[in-house]
């Protein structure tokens, strides 16, 4: 059983005693609930901004405790302050040390786009996503047969929220993609062993259509990765381990946004102001 199994595995088990606990009843009457979506896809593509999805997460299966004192409120604030495009908060407790409370902290002090980071597998979860301030989701392919992939996709829609759907591979990307898809991101590290390859990415981008916001996710640490990545056609990155490692997650964002902003005014990919 590879790390994803296990994953998947536990959240069928979690989804069970929450929606026995906490009716759907009760997450529509969230003052969340009826707020309207700011949408991921608008921010990434706003010149004004980096596209960089910015990510707060306390721990992973592959690199254990990455930063256990990092506050929600600040570092939310912060990235944004720093010019990231929206946010993603993981809110998956038994692997990566996360919570709902972590997304909706960061909902009451921040007014953009916010993608719930969970391994999401039932309707239950993407009702809680809008309960709890949510924005976007992410479907991964890896975890979803395609049909449920796009009827969870279909269902985020009807409730107004954008979807991320997540691929590691050509198979994953070709068999999965679908109408209610907003956002297809690229994630570079492998789910089954946890190797980071920036050539996933850069072997993917071609094949995915241009209809779609187009995501490179993990293993991205130097600004110039960015610059590379977006000339092979990528609009938006997600960037949270390499914040997240540092005592002070905001500060290393600014820094490593500044110097992104920096190389791509050399580069004229945007105008002085």
């Amino acid at each position: 059983m590879n790390i994803l199994d296990k994953i998947i595995a536990h959240k069928k088990q979690e989804v069970a005693e929450k929606s026995s606990l906490i009716p759907v009843k009760l997450l529509e009457k969230s003052i969340f609930f009826e707020s309207k979506v700011v949408s991921m896809k608008d921010y990434i593509n706003d010149p004004e901004k980096t596209g960089i999805i910015a990510e707060f997460k306390r721990k992973s299966p592959s690199k254990g405790i990455i930063n256990a004192n990092a506050q929600v409120e600040a570092t939310s604030i912060g990235y944004m302050q720093a010019g990231a495009s929206a946010l993603s908060i993981l809110t998956d407790q038994e692997f990566f040390g996360g919570k709902n409370e972590d997304l909706i902290t960061a909902r009451k002090y921040n007014f953009c786009p916010i993608l719930r980071k969970d391994f999401i597998i039932d309707e239950y979860q993407i009702i809680e996503a809008k309960s709890i301030g949510a924005d976007c989701i992410l479907l991964i392919a890896a975890a979803l047969e395609p049909a449920r992939l796009e009827a969870l996709a279909k269902f985020a829609k009807e409730l107004g929220l954008e979807v991320l759907m997540e691929v590691h591979d050509s198979e994953e990307l070709h068999a999965s993609l679908n109408d209610s898809l907003d956002l297809v991101g690229v994630n570079n590290r492998s789910l089954k062993t946890f190797e980071v390859s920036l050539q996933t990415s850069y072997d993917l981008v071609d094949q995915i259509p241009t209809q779609f916001v187009k995501v490179s996710e993990s293993g991205i640490s130097q600004p110039q990765t960015l610059i590379d990545l977006k000339k092979a056609g990528f609009e938006g990155f997600l960037i949270g381990e390499n914040f997240m490692k540092s005592s002070r997650p905001h500060q290393a964002a600014y820094n490593f946004m500044k110097e992104f902003r920096e190389l791509m005014l050399q580069e004229g990919m945007i105008q002085e102001k």
